[in-house]
C-alpha cells in the first residue's frame, strides 16, 4: 500500500516563502509557527558543555531529565512520577508513538494542528473531527462528541482517544475550565484516553487566567506532552516530554520509541534538564516571551479587525485565527490564501490544512516572525519596553495593514462594477 503523504502545510508554506524571498520578493511570514527569537546564552552553554557525550541514552530519556520534568509537573501541582515520564526528539514524534502505543482512532478538535490528523492517517486510524465549542479552540465540543463517538463505534470502529491543546494552535484560544471538566466527564463516561498537547501552556498570555488540565481531574486517563520548542524557543533542538498515567503505557511507547528514534540527542537532554528546574533566568525569559507574544499577536489581530475580519483575540501562544468571509467572497481559504500571498506578499496558511470546512474563510496567523531578522534584533524586541514602535516591528505591521487595505479596497471597487449583463440604472 502507497501512503498519500505530503509535506506538512506548516513547512511548505514556510519553504515557499523563503523561496519567494531569495528570488527578491517582499512577503510577510506569518504561516510559520515558530517562536522566533533567540536562545538563551545559559542554555547554549549547557549544551556545549555535554557536546563532548555522544553515545546513546536510554530510551526513556537521561535521569536528570526525567525528573527535572517531573518537579516542572509538581510545581503546577501535577504529581508526577519521573519513571512516568518519557522524553523524546521533540513533542511531534511522541504524539506520533502515542496513537501507536494507544490504539483506536482519536476524537480531534476541528480546526486543529495539521500533524494530528496526518499521523493518525499515517498509523492507520481515522481521526473523529469534532468542531470546538462558539469562541473556544483545542478542545472537541463535549455535547457533540458523544453522538460521534457512538455513530463511529455503531459501525464497528474502535475509539480509543481524544486530544486537546491548551492554549490552541490554530486560535489561539483557551479552553474554559468548565469545557474541560465537561470533556473529562465525556471521557469518563466513554472510556476514552485524554492527550492533553500543553506545548503552550507557559505562554498564556495572562498569568492570571483560569487554567484547567484534564490531568488536574482525570489524572488516570489523562497523558499530558509537552516541550520547549515554544516557551524557550529550541523547535531546532527537537526535545520533547510526556507524563504517562500507567507502567505498561510506558512500556509499550518504549518499545515504539526503541525502534524509531531510539534516544533523543544527549547535549539536548542535558540543556532541557536544565531549563525544566526552571532557574531564575529561564523563568525570566519565558516571562519575557510570553509578554512579547501577547502584544505583538493582538496588534496582529488589531490590523485584521479593522480591516473587517471577524477575530477572536487570542489568549495564548503566538497564532490567530481571523474570518475573512466579510472582506472578500472567495470559493476556498486556500483560494483566499493565495490571493493574499500572490497578490499582496502575505502568507498565512487555510483553515482547511486545519480540518475547517473548505468553503469557511478562515486563516492561522503566526505572528512569531514579526520579531526581526537575526539574533540582534530579535533580542532588542524582547527586551523592549514598546516593541512594537521598532522599526522592523513597526514596517511588518504597516507590510500587513497596507496589504489588507488594498485587499478591501478591491473588495469594495468589485462591488460596484456593473456587471455586463445588468443594466446600470441612472
Amino acid at each position: 500500500m502507497t501512503l498519500n503523504i505530503t509535506l506538512s502545510a506548516t513547512l511548505a508554506a514556510n519553504e515557499e516563502i523563503a523561496r519567494r524571498r531569495r528570488a527578491g520578493q517582499r512577503v510577510l511570514n506569518l504561516a510559520f509557527g515558530e517562536a522566533g527569537l533567540p536562545v538563551h546564552p545559559a542554555l547554549r552553554e549547557r549544551l556545549a558543555d555535554a557536546s563532548r557525550e555522544n553515545g546513546y541514552g536510554p530510551v526513556a530519556g537521561a535521569a536528570g531529565l526525567r525528573e527535572a520534568a517531573a518537579g516542572y509537573w509538581d510545581r503546577r501541582d501535577l504529581p508526577t512520577d519521573p519513571e512516568l515520564v518519557v522524553c523524546g526528539p521533540g513533542s511531534k514524534p511522541l504524539l506520533y508513538a502515542l496513537l501507536l502505543a494507544i490504539g483506536g482512532d482519536i476524537v480531534l478538535p476541528m480546526p486543529s494542528w495539521v500533524s494530528y490528523a496526518a499521523q493518525a492517517d499515517l498509523v492507520g486510524v481515522r481521526p473523529i473531527m469534532v468542531p470546538t465549542p462558539p469562541g473556544e479552540g483545542g478542545t472537541p465540543d463535549p455535547d457533540r462528541v458523544v453522538g460521534a463517538v457512538l455513530h463511529a463505534r455503531a459501525q464497528g470502529r474502535t475509539v480509543s482517544s481524544l486530544l486537546v491543546t491548551l492554549p490552541d494552535n490554530p486560535t489561539g484560544r483557551l479552553a474554559t475550565p468548565d469545557t474541560v471538566r465537561r470533556l473529562v466527564q465525556v471521557a469518563r463516561d466513554l472510556d476514552l484516553v485524554i492527550i492533553s498537547d500543553e506545548i503552550y501552556r507557559d505562554l498564556v498570555h495572562d498569568p492570571e487566567a483560569a487554567f484547567l488540565s484534564p490531568a488536574d481531574i482525570a489524572p488516570e486517563r489523562t497523558i499530558v506532552t509537552s516541550g520547549l520548542s515554544k516557551s524557550l524557543a529550541l523547535g531546532g533542538w527537537r526535545i520533547g516530554v510526556a507524563r504517562l498515567t500507567s507502567v505498561p503505557l510506558r512500556d509499550r511507547l518504549l518499545a515504539i520509541a526503541s525502534e524509531i528514534w531510539s534516544s533523543a540527542a544527549a547535549p539536548v537532554q542535558h540543556a532541557a534538564a536544565y531549563a525544566y528546574t526552571e532557574p531564575p533566568e529561564i523563568v525570566e525569559r519565558v516571562d519575557a516571551s510570553r509578554r512579547l507574544h501577547g502584544i505583538v499577536a493582538r496588534a496582529v489581530a488589531d490590523r485584521f479587525a479593522r480591516a473587517g475580519a471577524a477575530v477572536s483575540y487570542p489568549h495564548g501562544g503566538f497564532y490567530l485565527y481571523p474570518d475573512l468571509a466579510p472582506l472578500r467572497r472567495f470559493a476556498t481559504s486556500g483560494e483566499l490564501t493565495s490571493a493574499l500571498l500572490d497578490g499582496h506578499g502575505v502568507g498565512v496558511l487555510p483553515g482547511s490544512v486545519f480540518g475547517d470546512t473548505p468553503g469557511n474563510l478562515r486563516v492561522r496567523v503566526a505572528t512569531s516572525l514579526l520579531y526581526g531578522e537575526g539574533e540582534e534584533q530579535r533580542t532588542a524586541t524582547l527586551t523592549s519596553d514598546e516593541p512594537l514602535d521598532l522599526p522592523w516591528v513597526a514596517a511588518s505591521l504597516g507590510h500587513l495593514e497596507e496589504a489588507l487595505a488594498m485587499f478591501t479596497e478591491k473588495r469594495r471597487f468589485a462591488a460596484w462594477i456593473p456587471s455586463p449583463l445588468t443594466p446600470v440604472t441612472q
